[in-house]
């Protein structure tokens, strides 16, 4: 799996939500901290979004906004008739967030430009037609569609921030050398990786591999690796039965009891006990939900 496509996998929690909004003349909304992102796509009339320290944009028809951190934000119609917007949410997981993520500004505005970001504006246009049409399936096709749609969102966020600044996440998954060392880490983190073998990997000197990598992902590489290895010991505890000794192999530690001390650092509670609390939360979510 591809490193985006791993940093969505880890954070994605729940089912994406998604409306198709009206907002009649001088309609104003306040919309609170959301645990997850949001978006807004606008299809008929103006809607101005406004987040604190962040500047205002206005949504125009075929025009999309992010709020991948779940600001808080004031929705308004600057129209004298209805406006339509798609309005969609993904719940995400704060606790651990992965750094991809977080170098990601509150607001991000991703004007209409089939020319620039064709698979967003193709992923909008299939939305809004299976929104106009009850057809059978949709119940499947809709979550879909959204999943594809917020691989394009962040997609068309990293090409954005990659014009605006010379490192970060945007610029690494890009970048030859370090994108391949990435790769090898998200593929095979059970690997003895070092410093000098992620290099060697990537075709760099020990140094030049650990200064490059830094600078661009904002770890050192071992620092990303251990990171890393303790997130999929933790999706492992969550999604599975195996055994602790399995997951702490999978996951890179020698042993049961290295793999035991990583995680309890890490999350400051036992991968038993995180196990049995992550259990324990989704069958109440899902009495709630049933209920």
């Amino acid at each position: 799996m591809d490193v985006l496509s791993d940093a969505i996998g880890t954070m994605r929690v729940g089912r994406p939500f998604l409306s198709l909004e009206a907002a009649d003349p001088s309609w104003e909304k306040e919309v609170q901290t959301f645990e997850g992102a949001r978006f807004y796509v606008g299809t008929t009339g103006r809607i101005r979004v406004t987040a604190p320290a962040e500047a205002v944009i206005t949504l125009e028809p075929g025009d999309a906004v992010l709020l991948p951190h779940g600001t808080a934000h004031t929705l308004v119609n600057t129209t004298d008739s209805t406006a339509r917007f798609l309005s969609g949410a993904y719940r995400l997981e704060r606790a651990r967030p992965h750094p991809l993520f977080q170098g990601l500004a509150d607001l991000v505005s991703l004007p209409a430009r089939p020319d620039r970001y064709p698979g967003l504006q193709a992923s909008i246009d299939l939305l809004l037609s299976e929104l106009g049409e009850q057809m059978h399936g949709r119940d499947l096709v809709l979550p879909a569609l959204l999943e594809v749609l917020l691989v394009h969102l962040i997609r068309a966020c990293l090409i954005e921030r990659a014009g605006l600044q010379a490192t970060g996440w945007c610029v690494a998954l890009d970048d030859e050398v370090i994108a391949r060392s990435l790769r090898a880490v998200h593929e095979r983190p059970a690997d003895p990786w070092t410093v000098e073998s992620l290099g060697a990997h990537a075709g760099l000197s020990r140094a030049a591999f650990a200064r490059r990598f830094t600078a661009m992902v904002g770890q050192p590489p071992l620092t990303y690796l251990t990171w890393w290895r303790l997130t999929v010991a933790a999706r492992l505890l969550q999604t599975t039965d195996v055994p602790l000794s399995a997951v702490a192999q999978r996951s890179g530690y020698g042993s049961a009891y290295a793999f035991a001390n990583a995680f309890k650092r890490e999350y400051g509670i036992s991968a038993g006990r995180f196990r049995q609390q992550h259990r324990t939360d989704h069958q109440h979510e899902r009495s709630t939900t049933n209920s």
